[in-house]
């Protein structure tokens, strides 16, 4: 199963909880300090939520969530094809989990990825191409 991800800054991510258990009527699937993420079956949702006052309230980034590091592999060929810029992340943590993931932007600079689960982290991680945190 393939779905949608919308990442989201917020201010207060227990008040964002808090908001969303009731909105779609589920608990978060991981929770973790300034994080929280709902894995929601109807609509197949993706939700992620990222404590970052500073940006509250806008999109942080987009994404797909696929089932294996093939389904990435396969997401790569097809958008190079496409003659898209790619940034290509392997085995990298972010997001409270270890990763496979390939990552694009639209025209006006939204940032798409497209990426599969490894397993679960401890730590939040940072992104093995780049000095900053993941999906800051």
């Amino acid at each position: 199963m393939s779905r949608v991800q919308l990442a989201l800054n917020v201010n207060d991510v227990d008040a964002a909880v808090e908001f969303y258990v009731k909105m779609f009527g589920t608990q978060p699937a991981k929770r973790r300090p300034g994080y929280a993420n709902f894995a929601i079956a109807e609509p197949p949702l993706k939700l992620v939520l990222i404590e970052n006052p500073a940006a509250a309230g806008t999109m942080n980034h987009l994404g797909v969530e696929v089932e294996s590091s093939q389904q990435v592999v396969e997401a790569i060929d097809r958008v190079k094809a496409a003659d898209l810029s790619v940034k290509i992340e392997e085995q990298t943590t972010c997001c409270y989990a270890l990763q496979d993931k390939v990552w694009v932007q639209d025209p006006n600079g939204a940032k798409w990825e497209i990426y599969t689960v490894l397993e679960d982290s401890a730590t939040f991680g940072t992104s093995s191409t780049a000095t900053s945190v993941c999906c800051s």
